[in-house]
């Protein structure tokens, strides 16, 4: 059954993007997802997903897309995470163009990565933003730009997480960083400090709450923000006992992250250039307030961890358990 709504999805084919507009649509909304290369249903039958040929940084094919549209979900990164210096705000201004001329609410995924997490160890949405990182220095413009076409009269909906994992991750650094896809969990490498808390997000929850506070648009207020806790690891071993738990394995190893290797790759690459900026968090604690989030809508959704872990290493092809005939089953991953 439908809801007679209209979502656009700028990032469809990534993780977040296409994790809330799968919930979006069994929410009952009508999706369409602008996507660069042409396709039907991303692979993945059923999807449900009306695919549109567009770029991101093309305003007038944002706009046309847009047309009918309640809520534009800009869920897009710039191709390999590079150049955010010249494509991060034109795509986001695109995005908020489209919002204006159509009425739609602008619905954007935030991270942590707006605060220093040497001065921030539980933040509220209000908490001073004075990112020590790029990318966060870029999430916070992003923000600001949104509150200005907000006094301007557009209806915004910010959505603040942790990091991200599930099984459409996109980059995560459970995927990138703690284990290696397509290969069964031999190892663990993790890359906080000992007894240091981070935050997590599972994917479908987060995108489960986007729809929901979608569904609530007029209990939002015009310039929305709210924070997702998630999983909160308070001291590194969660995550990996999740590990153990979902692959059956309880003996697999947990190591440090070899950071002091990444300058030497860093220059070639632009993924590890990031990663080591982001170091900071795995450092100091930062978790998010929620309160806010509770009180709209009760309670925020939450996938026990263990199969939340299970769903994502299946998918990344490291095997996982599975539920049988009301047993555990667990499945090793590829050789």
């Amino acid at each position: 059954m439908t809801n007679g709504k209209i979502a656009l999805v700028l990032g469809a084919t990534g993780g977040v993007g296409g994790e809330t507009a799968r919930a979006l649509i069994a929410h009952g909304w009508q999706v369409r997802g602008l996507t660069r290369t042409p396709r039907s249903d991303d692979g993945r039958p059923g999807d449900g997903i009306d695919w549109i040929v567009g770029d991101a940084l093309d305003g007038e094919a944002v706009l046309r897309a847009a047309q009918g549209a309640s809520a534009i979900v800009h869920a897009v990164n710039p191709p390999g995470y590079r150049d955010w210096e010249k494509l991060v705000m034109p795509m986001l201004d695109n995005s908020i163009a489209a919002a204006e001329s159509v009425g739609a609410r602008l619905a954007l995924p935030g991270t942590i990565y707006n605060y220093d997490p040497r001065s921030v160890h539980v933040a509220a949405e209000d908490a001073p933003q004075r990112p020590n990182t790029k990318k966060g220095a870029w999430r916070v413009e992003m923000e600001r730009a949104i509150e200005a076409a907000c006094d301007r009269g557009m209806r915004a909906l910010i959505l603040r997480a942790g990091d991200f994992f599930g099984p459409r991750p996109g980059n995560s650094w459970l995927s990138q960083g703690m284990i290696t896809p397509g290969k069964p969990v031999k190892r663990i490498m993790y890359p906080g400090a000992r007894g240091v808390g981070h935050a997590w997000a599972y994917l479908p929850d987060v995108a489960e709450t986007f729809a929901l506070l979608l569904d609530r648009d007029n209990a939002l207020p015009a310039f929305a923000r709210y924070h997702f806790q998630g999983i909160w690891d308070a001291d590194g071993s969660v995550m990996a006992d999740a590990i153990r738990t979902a692959t059956g394995n309880p003996g697999i190893r947990v190591g440090g992250f070899p950071w002091v290797l990444l300058p030497l790759i860093a220059p070639f690459n632009a993924t590890m250039r990031e990663m080591i900026e982001m170091r900071p968090f795995w450092q100091n604690p930062l978790a998010l307030d929620n309160r806010a989030l509770v009180e709209i809508l009760g309670e925020e959704p939450h996938t026990p961890l263990v199969r939340a872990m299970a769903t994502t290493l299946d998918a990344l092809g490291c095997g996982g358990a599975v539920e049988k005939g009301g047993e555990i089953a667990y499945v090793r991953g590829h050789a």
